[in-house]
C-alpha cells in the first residue's frame, strides 16, 4: 500500500494520465510520463525507480482488485470517477505546492498502527495543509477524540478502503471536501464529518454568489436572502446552480455577498462530502457541508453538496447542508441519499440560513432528494423565508416518484411553460409554498401531474393558467390561488382529479379568471371556511359533490368588475341564451358561455353550505339536495340596470319590474313609475334588473341573478329545498344625499330574478323557502321591485296508472313584490308556473284533480277540473281517488265498505232483492212462494196424517160398540174390589226436579196409621225418598242444556222424570216387602201398596189397600175414612205443564159410590178446560175463574149427589213449593157439618204446617184476622192429615207465589181457550213456519255480511235455537195423535228459545250501527239504519206463530167447546154454546 502527498503538478498529471482507461494501465500517454522518470533519475535514483515501481504496482492492484456495488452503481471505479469530478469541480487549482517535506507515509506515518491492507488503527491528531488520499483492501477504524484537519478552502481527504471504515465517538475530519468508500462506515456518537464553509469555488458560469453590496446570502440549491425584497419586489440574492446534478451533487456552496467595498464577500460555502458504502451506514454523529456565517458585513454563504450511497442507513445523527448565517441568510445546498434503507432518525437539513437583516426572510431552502426513492424534498425546518427555491425542469425518464415543499419552503416553478410531473405525491406540508410564473408575467401556462396532490397548511400561487392531473387532491387549511389578472387572453385553469377532491379547515381554490374543476369521484368541501371560487366556474363529471356547512362555491367574484364581465351581455338584451336551455353535451369553461357557476355531469349534489353565483347553472346532474342549512343563491348579482330597471326622477325612485311591474317611487309629491314587466312567464330566462341613481355618489341596486337546472334534453332527477333556494333582488337602506346636503328619495328596490327548472322530482320540504321576491325600496319613498319567475319545466308526467306524483310542497314558495318605503308602492309579484298539465292534472306541481271530478284537456287551470254527476253515484258509495286523476267525466267511486257489492254497493241480500226488482216485488214474490209451499205441505199433511187418524177413530169406535175389547181396568166394576179395599192416597210433596225430587214426610196420615208399623214405615219413607232422589249428572246435564238448548233440557227432564216414575214402580211392586204393612197378606202378595204418577208426571203418590185379613168391622171403620178427600192436581201452572185433575179408575170408582161416572166425567172435563189457562206466574188472577165456575157449574150439580168441592192448596215444601187440589166431601159429612169449636178452636198453626214455608206472615196474619175459621181445614177430621188451606175470596189474596227468570215468555206462551177453525189455523201455521224460515235465513245473511262475529253470535246463542223452529214444527204439523199435542208444545217452547237470539241480534245491530266509528263520506247516503227491519220482522212473526200455535194446541186438548158454555144447564146438557 502506498500513501501518497500530492505536491506538484507532475505527480498530478501522471495520476490522471494512469486513469485514462478502465480496462488497461496507459503508461505512456504522453512525454510528461519520461519526464518524470528522467527528474527521478537525475534527482532521486534509486528512489524514484522505487516509486515508479510501486506506483504501476498499486494501480494494477486497485484495477484487479474485485468490483463491488452499491445499490447497482460499481463501487470500484466509482471512487476514481470521483476523484475526477473532485479534481476539476471541487478544486479550482489542483496544482498547489505543497509545504511537505515527506512524499510517502504509512499506516504508522499517519499516527497508526497496523497496515491499510489488514487494520489500520489511527490514534493521533492529524493536520494536513494539503489533499490526502488513503486506499487499502483492509479496514480502518479512527479511535475516539482523534480529529483530521485540513482547514484549507476545497482541501479534498479521500479514504477508499475495502473493509470497514470505523470512526470512534469525538473523531472530526474537517476538510473542503471528504470521500469515503468502504464497505460498512460507522460514525459514532458526536463525530462529525465537516466541509461547512470550506467550500471551493462553484462551477463557473454560475451566479451563486451576489453582485453587490446589499449583504445577500449566497445560493445553491436555493437561493440566498436579499433583505431587499418586500411584498411587491423579487429582489433575492444568490442565485440556484447544479439543478441538472440533483441526484448526484457535487458542487461547492457559493460565498455571500458583502456590505461594502472593503467586505465584498461574507460567509464561505459549504464544502463537498461523498460516502459510498457497500452495506451499512450507521450515522450516530453529523455529516455536514453547510454554509459560513456572514455575520453583520456580509450575507452567508450556501450549502455545499452531500452524496451518499449505501444500502442501509441507520442511527440517530444528522446530515446538514444548511445555509450560512448573515445579513442576508445563505441559501441551502444539495443532499442525495441513495440508499435502499433509511431510519425515520436520521435527520437532514437543508434550510437557508437565518437573515440577520430580515428575521423574517431566510435564505431559501435547498433540495433533499432521494436517489433510491426518486422523491425530492424541499424543507426549510420552519425557518420562514420569501424567498424561493427555483424547481426548473422535471426529468421525463423515469418520472421522480414524490415531490415534498414543507415547513415554510417556499418554491418556485419559473418557466414561461412548465409541467412539473411525478410519478406519486406532490405534497406540501407545514407552510409550504409553490409558486408558478412570476407575477410580472401572469400569462404562463403550467402542468402538474401527479397521482395526489397532498396541502396541509399549504399555498400554491399560480400566475397564469394552471392545469393539475391528479387522482387525489386533499387539503387541510390550504390554498390554491390562480392569479390571470382578469385576463381573456389567459386560458381556463383546469384541476382535473380522477378520484377524490377534498377541502378542509379554511382550504380554498380560487381563481380570477375562468376555473373549472373535473373527477370522477368525489368533491367535498368539509366545513367553515372551505371554498372554490372564480370568475366563471365549472364543476363537472364528479359522481358526488358535497357543499359542507359553512362552505362556499362561488362565481363571480366579489368585485363588480368580475360580476359586469359575466353579467353584461345578458342585461342588455331579451334573447334567451341558448346554451342555458339546450346546453352542449361537453362541461368546458369560456369566457363564450353564459353561466357564471356550473355543475355538470355530476350524479349527486348536496350542498349544506352556500353556492353563489350570478348564473348558477346545473346541468346533467341526477339529484340535488340543498339541506336545511345550505343556500343556493343568485340573490343581488343580477343587473345593475337591465332592461326593466327602475326609474329615479327628482328623488322619487322607483323598483325594478321582472315577473312584475316596480312599484313607484314617490317624494315630495313626485311620482317616479316602476319598471317594467318582461319576460316569458312559461320559459323565463333572464336576469332580474336593478335601479342606479344619477351617479355614482347615489349608489345602486342590484336584481336577482337567474338559476337554471336541468335541460330539456337532460332534466333533473330530484330536487330536494330542505334550506333555501334564492334568487331575490337587493334591497335599498341608506339615506340618499344631492349635492347641497339635504336628504332626498332612495332608490327602488331591485325586481327578483329567474328559477328555471327542469325537473322530474321536486320537495319543498317544511320551514324550506324558494324565493325571486323583489327588494324594498330606499328611505324616504322608495319603491319596492318586482318579484321574479319560477318556472318548473316536468319532465316525463306520468298519465293514468304511470303517474307518480313529483312535488311535495311543504315549504314556502315566495314571488312577492318588494315593501314600498314611506309612501312608496309594494312592487307586484313575479309569476311561479309549470309546464302545461295533461288530462287528469291541474296546477302548478300538475297534482290529480280533486276527488269527484275530471279533467279532459290539457292546461294548467284548476277550473279545468270539473265536477263528476253526482247521478251516476250510488248510494253509499263515493268517489274515489285515481292514479293520475279522472279523465273521462264518469268518475271511479267505491262502497264505503268492502262489504257492499259493485257496481251499486248493495249488500248481499240487496242483490238478492233487487234481482227480483226491489223489496216490494221481492217480498210478494216469497209470499206466493211460501203460500204454495204450504198449500203444498198442508195437502201433504192431510194425506198422511188424516188417513191414520181416520183408522185411528174407526178402531176407537169399534172397541166402543164391542165392549168384549175394552180392558178390565177400563170397563166399569171390574175393579170394584180393588176400590173397595182402598184405604188411602198418599201424595209425594215436591215439584220433581234436580234440585228438589219427590219426597214423602215421614209421619204416617191418619188415615193409614193403624195398618202399618210406624217405625217401618219411616224407614220405607227413607229407602222411597232415596229412590226418588236424581243423581248429580244429571242435574248437571239439565244445567247445561238449559244453557246450550232449553227444549233438550225439558225433554231430558221429563225423560228423567218418567224413568224416575218406573223405578218407583218397580222398587214398591218388586223390591220392598212391604214390612211396614200389618196385613200379612199384603206383606205375602206385596199388594198393599201402588205407586202411580199423573201423566204429566209432575204429581206421584202411593196408594194403600186392605189385604183382606183385618176384621170386618176394622175394615168398615177404615173405608168410611175415605173422605173428606184431597185430590192433588197435576201440572205445575206452566205452559208445558198446565194444572190439571187427572182422574184414573181408582179414583171414578170411588166416587162413583156418590157421583155418576159421567158426572164427574163431565165434572173433570169442565174443571180441567178451567184450570188449562192458570198460570203459576199469576195464580191470584187466574184462579178467580175457576173459584167461579165451581160455585156455578160444579157445586149446584155435585150438591145434588151430596158431594161437596171446595178448592184449595196442599203439601207445602220447605222451598215454598206447593200444589193445587180440591177437596171432595161426600155423604152426611160436609164442611158445613164441622163442629164449631173444632173450627175456630183450632190456631192457624193447626192449618198451616211449620214447613210451609212458602206461604209468608202476610197469610198467616190475614187468616188470623178473618172473622169466620169455617174452611180451615181439620187435620184429623177432613184431610187425614195433608197440610194446606181451602182457597176462597179472603185466601186468595193472600196466596204467595215465586215467578222464575222464564216468566216472561208466558206473556208468549200460554195456554188458551179453543178457537176452531183447525185446518185454516194449521194452513197459517205452515204459512208463518216457512215465513219464519225465510226471513231467519235473510237475517243471517245480513248479519254475515254486517260482521262474521255477529253472525256466529246470533246463530250460537243460543245453539241450535234459531234454526230448529222449523223442524220441530214440521215435525208437530206431521205428527199423529196422541204426540200431537206434546210435539206442538214442543214446537212452541223452540220457537220461545229462538226469541234469544233475536235479542242478540238487535244487540250486534247496535254495537255494530250505533257505536262503531266507520263513518261513510259526507257525499254519500247510508241505508243501513234499516238493518233492525228483519229482526223485527222475525220478531213478529215468531210472536204471531206463538199464539197460533196456542190455538193450535187448545183446538188439539180441547174439542169439546161446550166445555166452555157459561150456561150450567147448557154445560151439563153437553149443548154447545151460542
Amino acid at each position: 500500500m502506498l500513501i501518497r502527498i500530492w505536491n506538484s503538478r507532475l505527480w498530478k498529471s501522471l495520476r490522471l494520465r494512469f486513469m485514462c482507461s478502465a480496462g488497461s494501465l496507459q503508461l505512456l500517454c504522453d512525454g510528461q510520463l519520461m519526464g518524470m522518470v528522467m527528474h527521478c533519475l537525475l534527482m532521486y535514483r534509486r528512489v524514484c525507480w522505487f516509486v515508479v515501481f510501486v506506483h504501476l504496482y498499486t494501480f494494477a492492484l486497485s484495477f484487479s482488485l474485485k468490483q463491488y456495488t452499491v445499490g447497482g452503481i460499481e463501487l470500484g471505479n466509482h471512487l476514481f470517477e470521483s476523484r475526477l469530478v473532485l479534481s476539476n469541480d471541487c478544486r479550482s487549482d489542483p496544482f498547489i505546492v505543497l509545504s511537505t517535506s515527506s512524499y510517502f507515509l504509512s499506516c504508522e506515518d499517519l499516527g497508526g498502527v497496523g497496515s491499510f491492507n489488514t487494520t489500520c488503527l489511527i490514534n493521533s491528531n492529524l493536520y494536513l495543509n494539503s489533499d490526502l488520499e488513503v486506499y487499502g483492501t483492509g479496514n480502518l477504524e479512527i479511535l475516539p477524540h482523534v480529529s483530521i484537519k485540513c482547514p484549507v478552502d476545497g482541501c479534498a481527504i479521500t479514504f477508499n478502503m475495502s473493509g470497514n471504515v470505523n470512526l470512534g465517538q469525538h473523531v472530526t475530519i474537517i476538510a473542503g471536501s471528504v470521500a469515503i468508500a468502504a464497505a460498512n462506515l460507522t460514525v459514532e456518537y458526536n463525530s462529525s464529518i465537516n466541509t461547512a464553509s470550506l467550500g471551493g469555488s462553484p462551477p463557473s458560469q454560475t451566479s451563486g454568489t451576489p453582485v453587490g453590496n446589499d449583504g445577500a446570502g449566497g445560493g445553491h440549491g436555493g437561493r440566498g436572502a436579499s433583505c431587499l425584497k418586500n411584498n411587491k419586489t423579487n429582489y433575492w440574492g444568490g442565485d440556484v446552480y447544479a439543478w441538472s446534478t440533483l441526484s448526484k451533487p457535487w458542487s461547492y456552496g457559493s460565498k455571500g455577498g458583502g456590505t461594502s467595498g472593503q467586505n465584498q464577500f461574507g460567509g464561505n460555502g459549504g464544502g463537498c462530502v461523498k460516502l459510498i458504502v457497500k452495506d451499512m451506514l450507521y450515522l450516530n454523529g453529523s455529516v455536514t457541508a453547510e454554509g459560513g456565517d456572514g455575520g453583520l458585513k456580509g450575507g452567508g454563504g450556501s450549502g455545499g453538496s452531500i452524496y451518499i450511497e449505501a444500502i442501509k442507513l441507520k442511527g440517530y445523527g444528522t446530515i446538514s447542508a444548511a445555509g450560512g448565517r448573515g445579513w442576508g441568510g445563505g441559501g441551502g445546498g444539495r443532499i442525495s441519499l441513495y440508499c435502499y434503507s433509511i431510519q425515520e432518525d436520521i435527520k437532514v437539513i437543508v434550510h437557508g440560513g437565518f437573515s440577520i437583516g430580515c428575521p423574517g426572510n431566510s435564505g431559501a431552502a435547498g433540495t433533499y432528494f432521494n436517489a433510491y426513492l426518486l422523491s425530492l424534498r424541499v424543507g426549510n425546518d420552519n425557518v420562514t423565508t420569501e424567498t424561493e427555491t427555483p424547481l426548473l425542469d422535471f426529468p421525463t425518464s423515469p418520472l421522480w416518484s414524490n415531490v415534498f415543499v414543507e415547513n415554510n419552503a417556499k418554491a418556485l416553478v419559473p418557466l414561461l411553460w412548465s409541467r412539473v410531473q411525478v410519478r406519486g405525491q406532490i405534497s406540501l406540508y407545514r407552510g409550504g409554498t409553490v409558486v408558478f410564473g412570476l407575477s410580472a408575467y401572469p400569462v404562463s401556462e403550467f402542468e402538474l401531474v401527479a397521482e395526489e396532490l397532498l396541502m396541509s397548511d399549504s399555498i400554491i400561487k399560480v400566475y397564469g393558467a394552471f392545469r393539475v392531473y391528479t387522482k387525489m387532491l386533499l387539503m387541510w387549511n390550504s390554498k390554491i390561488l390562480i392569479d390571470g389578472v382578469g385576463n381573456t387572453v389567459v386560458t381556463a385553469s383546469f384541476l382535473e382529479v380522477r378520484n377524490l377532491v377534498v377541502l378542509r379547515e379554511n382550504s380554498v381554490i380560487s381563481s380570477n379568471t375562468n376555473l373549472g374543476v373535473y373527477g370522477q369521484g368525489l368533491l367535498r368541501l368539509t366545513g367553515h371556511g372551505d371554498a372554490i371560487k372564480g370568475q366563471r366556474l365549472s364543476l363537472s363529471l364528479f359522481y358526488n359533490i358535497i357543499v359542507g356547512p359553512g362552505s362556499l362555491l362561488q362565481a363571480p367574484l366579489d368585485d363588480d368588475t368580475s360580476r359586469s364581465v359575466v353579467t353584461k351581455s345578458l342585461c342588455e338584451t331579451r334573447a334567451c341564451p341558448i346554451d342555458l336551455i339546450t346546453p352542449p353535451d361537453d362541461c368546458h369553461v369560456n369566457y363564450t358561455l353564459s353561466f357564471s357557476l356550473q355543475i355538470c355531469r355530476v350524479e349527486d349534489l348536496l350542498v349544506n353550505g352556500i353556492m353563489k353565483g350570478s348564473i348558477i347553472h346545473i346541468h346533467r346532474a341526477r339529484t340535488v339536495i340543498i339541506d336545511a342549512d345550505g343556500l343556493i343563491t343568485a340573490s343581488e348579482l343580477g343587473c345593475s340596470k337591465g332592461i326593466g330597471k327602475g326609474n329615479y326622477s327628482n328623488g322619487a325612485g322607483s323598483g325594478a319590474g321582472h315577473g312584475g311591474r316596480g312599484g313607484a317611487g314617490c317624494f315630495n309629491g313626485l311620482v317616479s313609475n316602476g319598471g317594467d314587466e318582461y319576460g316569458d312567464a312559461d320559459l323565463p330566462c333572464e336576469l332580474g334588473s336593478g335601479t342606479e341613481g344619477p351617479n355614482s355618489s347615489y349608489g345602486r341596486v342590484f336584481g336577482g341573478g337567474m338559476i337554471v337546472m336541468g335541460s330539456t334534453q337532460w332534466p333533473l332527477l330530484r330536487l330536494g329545498i330542505y334550506g333555501s333556494l334564492r334568487a331575490d333582488g337587493q334591497s335599498f337602506g341608506k339615506e340618499t344625499m344631492n349635492g347641497n346636503g339635504s336628504l332626498v328619495g332612495g332608490l327602488g328596490g331591485g325586481s327578483g330574478g329567474t328559477v328555471l327548472l327542469f325537473l322530474q322530482e321536486l320537495v319543498l320540504a317544511e320551514n324550506s323557502s324558494l324565493s325571486v321576491s323583489g327588494g324594498s325600496g330606499g328611505p324616504r319613498g322608495g319603491g319596492g321591485g318586482g318579484g321574479g319567475r319560477v318556472h318548473f319545466h316536468w319532465s316525463n308526467i306520468g298519465i293514468g296508472e304511470e303517474y307518480v306524483p313529483f312535488a311535495s310542497i311543504s315549504g314556502l314558495i315566495n314571488n312577492s313584490g318588494g315593501a314600498g318605503n314611506q309612501g312608496g308602492l309594494f312592487g307586484d309579484e313575479g309569476t311561479v308556473t309549470g309546464k302545461k298539465c295533461p288530462e287528469g292534472l291541474y296546477g302548478t306541481f300538475c297534482k290529480e284533480c280533486p276527488i269527484g271530478t275530471y279533467k279532459n284537456v290539457e292546461g294548467s287551470d284548476e277550473d279545468l277540473c270539473t265536477p263528476c254527476p253526482l247521478e251516476d253515484l250510488p248510494n253509499r258509495a263515493f268517489f274515489i281517488y285515481e292514479r293520475g286523476g279522472v279523465r273521462k267525466p264518469f268518475c271511479p267511486y267505491k262502497c264505503i265498505s268492502e262489504k257492499y257489492r259493485m257496481p251499486n254497493c248493495y249488500t248481499p241480500l240487496e242483490e238478492l232483492i233487487y234481482t227480483f226488482g226491489g223489496p216490494w216485488p221481492f217480498a210478494l214474490l216469497l209470499s206466493g212462494i211460501l203460500v204454495l209451499l204450504a198449500l203444498f205441505l198442508s195437502t201433504l199433511r192431510i194425506k198422511l196424517v188424516q188417513s191414520h187418524s181416520c183408522g185411528a177413530n174407526i178402531g176407537r169406535q169399534s172397541s166402543h160398540f164391542s165392549p168384549h175389547l175394552l180392558s178390565l181396568s177400563e170397563v166399569q166394576g171390574t175393579r170394584a174390589e180393588e176400590s173397595q179395599s182402598h184405604v188411602y192416597r198418599m201424595y209425594f210433596m215436591g215439584p220433581n226436579t234436580f234440585r228438589e225430587p219427590w219426597h214423602l214426610p215421614y209421619s204416617p196420615p191418619d188415615a193409614i196409621i193403624e195398618i202399618v208399623y210406624e217405625d217401618a214405615f219411616n224407614r220405607f219413607i227413607d229407602e222411597i225418598n232415596s229412590v226418588a232422589a236424581y243423581n248429580w249428572w244429571e242435574g248437571s246435564v239439565h244445567s247445561i242444556l238449559s244453557v246450550l238448548a232449553y227444549p233438550f233440557a225439558w225433554s231430558w227432564k221429563q225423560w228423567r222424570r218418567r224413568n224416575k216414575i218406573q223405578r218407583l214402580k218397580e222398587y214398591v211392586k218388586s223390591e220392598y216387602d212391604h214390612s211396614c204393612l200389618r196385613s200379612c197378606r199384603s206383606r205375602a202378595l206385596y199388594k198393599g201398596m201402588k205407586v202411580g204418577a199423573t201423566p204429566d208426571l209432575m204429581v206421584a203418590y202411593i196408594d194403600f189397600f186392605l189385604g183382606g185379613d183385618e176384621k170386618r168391622v176394622e175394615m168398615v171403620s177404615y173405608i168410611q175414612k175415605r173422605f173428606p178427600m184431597c185430590i192433588i192436581f197435576g201440572g205445575n201452572g206452566s205452559y208445558m205443564s198446565p194444572y190439571n185433575l187427572h182422574s184414573d179408575t181408582l179414583l171414578a170408582n170411588l166416587l162413583g159410590q156418590h157421583i155418576p161416572p159421567t158426572v164427574w166425567n163431565r165434572f173433570v172435563a169442565g174443571l180441567n178446560a178451567q184450570l188449562r189457562t192458570v198460570r203459576h206466574g199469576s195464580i191470584r188472577s187466574a184462579l178467580v175463574p175457576v173459584m167461579n165456575w165451581i160455585n156455578s157449574h160444579g157445586d149446584p150439580q155435585l150438591e145434588f149427589h151430596s158431594v161437596k168441592i171446595e178448592l184449595g192448596w196442599f203439601q207445602a215444601t220447605a222451598s215454598g213449593y206447593y200444589q193445587l187440589g180440591i177437596l171432595v166431601v161426600a155423604g152426611d159429612y160436609t164442611i158445613h157439618n164441622v163442629h164449631h169449636p173444632d173450627l175456630v178452636g183450632r190456631s192457624h198453626s193447626e192449618c198451616l204446617r211449620k214447613d210451609a214455608a212458602s206461604l209468608g206472615k202476610s197469610l198467616k196474619q190475614h187468616q188470623q184476622s178473618l172473622p169466620y175459621s169455617s174452611h180451615a181445614l181439620s187435620r184429623k177430621k177432613i184431610t187425614g192429615g195433608i197440610n194446606g188451606c181451602l182457597i176462597n175470596d179472603a185466601t186468595l189474596r193472600s196466596m204467595d207465589f215465586k215467578r222464575d227468570f222464564l216468566f216472561p215468555f208466558s206473556l208468549l206462551l200460554h195456554n188458551t181457550r179453543p178457537v176452531g177453525r183447525q185446518g185454516t189455523l194449521q194452513l197459517l201455521i205452515t204459512i208463518m213456519l216457512l215465513a219464519d224460515l225465510s226471513v231467519t235465513l235473510l237475517t243471517l245473511l245480513q248479519f254475515y255480511w254486517i260482521s262474521l262475529g255477529a253472525f256466529l253470535a246470533i246463530l250460537l246463542i243460543l245453539p241450535l235455537s234459531l234454526l230448529s223452529p222449523f223442524p220441530a214444527g214440521l215435525n208437530a204439523l206431521f205428527s199423529k195423535e196422541p204426540r200431537r199435542s206434546s210435539l206442538a208444545r214442543v214446537y212452541a217452547l223452540w220457537n220461545a228459545t229462538s226469541f234469544s237470539n233475536i235479542v242478540v241480534a238487535f244487540f250486534c245491530g247496535i254495537f255494530h250501527y250505533g257505536f262503531s266509528s266507520f263513518h261513510p263520506p259526507d257525499n254519500t247516503r247510508r241505508e243501513d239504519d234499516q238493518w233492525w227491519l228483519l229482526p223485527t220482522i222475525l220478531l213478529l212473526f215468531k210472536s204471531i206463530q206463538a199464539r197460533f200455535v196456542d190455538w193450535h194446541i187448545a183446538n188439539l186438548e180441547i174439542q169439546d167447546f161446550s166445555l166452555y158454555c157459561p150456561d150450567p144447564d147448557a154445560f151439563w146438557a153437553h149443548e154447545p154454546c151460542s
